[in-house]
């Protein structure tokens, strides 16, 4: 790396004013963090022209915004925002002439001749362009589209490999400031490889092919190291540790999330930013992944009354909300927040209208609807609320459209426990598993409902109704200990196999649970067996 980075110089030198804009970086995340949103914008907006770093977080906190909104013109105005900041990155990267970059093609670039500002600049242009990847992917759902948002991902993940072997160098000079560059290597770095590993097998060999790869404890590890350290990017690293935690894991994998980790990871925060409403959001989390739901739900209400800039982080909360009440089974509550996210939020309209309706089904005869919604009604508009991101529905508006379809018909069969049914997509059985009471309860509720299935008519959906309920009752006597019953219900459904006739789904995630019971007893060959059908 080029002497001058290491440099002091004058007192406007590049690497003084680097250390200025750091400093004042740094103030105003401290502001966003305390809630104090609308100050952090103002404190940066002021230089987004002239420095990197201004442009850079004042972009960020637009992108926040708009990936919380959804709306579409704070989607357009944050994208608009981050070129603006990719433009400004661009004045402080290395000038190249002609002969340099042929030079350069050939031999490829040596980032140790750059200075500290330099390298500065290469790491927060890789930050725009991932970013603006993401808007690309929201904004649109053509294909140039998504050509132009892989484009921009791959230059940024090729900066930051780069960028990384620069770190590993025996020649790398550490400057002034290389604590905050590093830790926005190991952002980078620990972003890319978590990301990329959680993709499915098949799809990775295909990003492999194309220059990508991906490794979890790799990724785990850059974070980890980028959230330890006092650097401009450590809250990030930390952020994204806390989704992948209590969020990555739980949704997309079998429940079992690092909570002990999560909360090693947010206790300082809490401790220095008692009222931040995003820490407050984590501890809810965090309570609820524990099975604490009283303790969850007074941290939500906590969130939603630290701030009311920002209603999004209200909208947030009212999603977990509406959850806590189901696994308590207060159906009149759960339904309230769906309804306030089914008016204020736009996230998944099909999803809000469709789990109302849901709700709606779980009343009692003598309960009237509270804004007299007709179920019916809520549950035939939910296939025209469809919305699509990067071009795919999002698969929990696809679960819901094919649910919501049987009441198109003028005389509908109705679902026989909605709400339960769209909670195992989300996991929640893993989460009522900590708790004997809520489990003993929804299996309760599942029995009742058998009784009144096996009670009513018979109908061509009848053993895709009764497979759903055998799901459902299976998982609640394996988080009590009802091993064997667990077994019979499972298996229920894959020797009814051919009876089903549109909820094909039951069978592989059956035959998946019923792995999972086998993992748990240390049947391991029975279990590989299982996942070998289930494919």
């Amino acid at each position: 790396m080029d002497p001058r980075a290491a440099s002091g110089g004058d007192a406007r030198s590049p690497t003084s004013d680097l250390n200025v804009a750091l400093r004042e970086c740094m103030a105003a995340l401290d502001l966003f963090l305390n809630n104090k949103f609308s100050d952090a914008l103002a404190s940066l907006q002021a230089k987004t022209k002239e420095s990197m770093y201004h442009a850079l977080t004042y972009a960020t906190i637009l992108e926040m915004q708009a990936m919380m909104t959804f709306d579409p013109q704070d989607i357009l105005n944050a994208g608009n925002t981050m070129k603006e900041a990719q433009a400004t990155c661009q004045k402080f990267r290395k000038k190249s002439t002609v002969a340099d970059s042929i030079n350069n093609l050939v031999h490829r670039q040596s980032l140790e001749h750059f200075t500290e500002e330099e390298i500065h600049a290469e790491i927060c242009y890789a930050e725009c362009l991932l970013q603006r990847a993401a808007l690309t992917f929201l904004q649109d759902e053509n294909m140039v589209s998504f050509i132009k948002g892989g484009i921009k991902v791959r230059n940024s993940y090729q900066t930051y490999r780069e960028l990384d072997s620069l770190i590993q160098s025996p020649h790398y000079v550490k400057g002034e400031n290389h604590l905050h560059f590093e830790g926005g290597v190991k952002l980078g770095v620990g972003a890319f490889n978590l990301t990329l590993s959680m993709f499915p097998a098949r799809i990775l060999r295909l990003l492999e092919f194309v220059g990508f790869s991906g490794n979890k404890e790799h990724g785990l590890l850059q974070l980890q190291e980028g959230a330890s350290s006092y650097s401009f990017r450590s809250v990030l690293c930390t952020m994204l540790l806390l989704c992948y935690h209590t969020f990555m894991t739980f949704v997309l994998g079998t429940g079992k999330g690092n909570v002990e980790e999560a909360e090693r990871l947010l206790n300082p925060y809490l401790a220095r930013y008692p009222k931040g409403a995003i820490f407050l959001f984590f501890a809810g989390r965090i309570e609820t992944l524990k099975g604490n739901i009283d303790a969850a739900v007074n941290r939500y209400e906590e969130c939603c009354e630290a701030q009311q800039y920002w209603k999004q982080f209200h909208h947030m909360c009212y999603w977990e909300l509406m959850w806590c009440f189901t696994y308590k089974r207060q159906w009149k509550m759960a339904f309230f927040y769906a309804d306030l996210l089914s008016k204020e939020n736009t996230w998944s309209k099909a999803t809000y209208i469709y789990m109302k309706a849901a709700y709606l089904s779980m009343f009692g005869p003598d309960d009237c609807s509270p804004f007299g919604d007709s179920e019916v009604e809520l549950f035939r508009i939910v296939p025209s609320l469809k919305l699509k991101i990067a071009g795919k529905s999002l698969p929990t508006e696809k679960f819901a459209i094919r649910k919501a379809r049987r009441y198109l018909s003028s005389n509908p069969i109705p679902l026989p426990v909605p709400p339960l049914e769209m909670m195992y997509i989300w996991n929640g059985y893993a989460v009522i598993g900590k708790c004997p009471n809520l489990t003993e309860g929804m299996l309760g509720t599942l029995i009742e409902a058998e009784e009144a299935l096996a009670r009513s008519s018979a109908t061509e959906l009848l053993a895709d109704d009764q497979c759903v309920i055998k799901l459902l009752k299976g998982l609640c006597f394996k988080h009590l200990g009802k091993i064997s019953e667990a077994e019979d219900h499972f298996n229920y459904i894959y020797l009814n196999e051919k009876k089903i006739k549109y909820d094909h789904y039951l069978i592989p995630n059956a035959l998946l649970e019923l792995a999972i019971l086998y993992l748990d007893q240390d049947r391991r060959e029975e279990a590989i067996k299982l996942l070998e059908r289930a494919k």
